[in-house]
C-alpha cells in the first residue's frame, strides 16, 4: 500500500524554469557571465595580437621593397645622366638635370 500512495502523491522535487534557477543560483551565473566576458575578451586580444605580428611583417617587407626600389631608380636617374653626357649640345643632359633636381 505504501507505493501506491507514493505514486499518487506530486513529485516533491520541482522542475524549476531557467529564470528561476538562475534568481536561486545568482552568483554561480554572475560568476558564470563575467568569466564567459573575460574569455572573449582574451580571445579578441590575442586575435589583434597576431594582426599586429602580421602587420609588422607587411611593414618589414615594404621597407625592404623601399629600398630595393630608391636603388633602381637611383641606377635608372645615372644611367640617364650618363647617356645624355653624350649629347653634343646638353640640351638634354641640362633638362634632365632640373628634372631630377625637381623630385624629393
Amino acid at each position: 500500500m505504501p507505493m501506491a500512495s507514493s505514486s499518487s502523491t506530486p513529485n516533491s522535487k520541482k522542475v524549476l524554469g531557467f529564470m528561476a534557477n538562475a534568481m536561486k543560483q545568482k552568483h554561480s551565473f554572475i560568476q558564470l557571465f563575467a568569466m564567459t566576458g573575460i574569455m572573449l575578451l582574451s580571445m579578441r586580444s590575442l586575435g589583434q595580437k597576431y594582426r599586429i605580428h602580421g602587420l609588422e611583417e607587411d611593414i618589414h617587407a615594404l621597407r625592404l621593397e623601399h629600398g630595393s626600389l630608391v636603388d633602381r631608380v637611383k641606377h635608372i636617374k645615372s644611367d640617364l645622366l650618363r647617356e645624355a653626357s653624350h649629347d653634343p649640345t646638353g640640351l638634354f643632359a641640362a633638362r634632365l638635370r632640373a628634372l631630377f633636381s625637381q623630385q624629393y
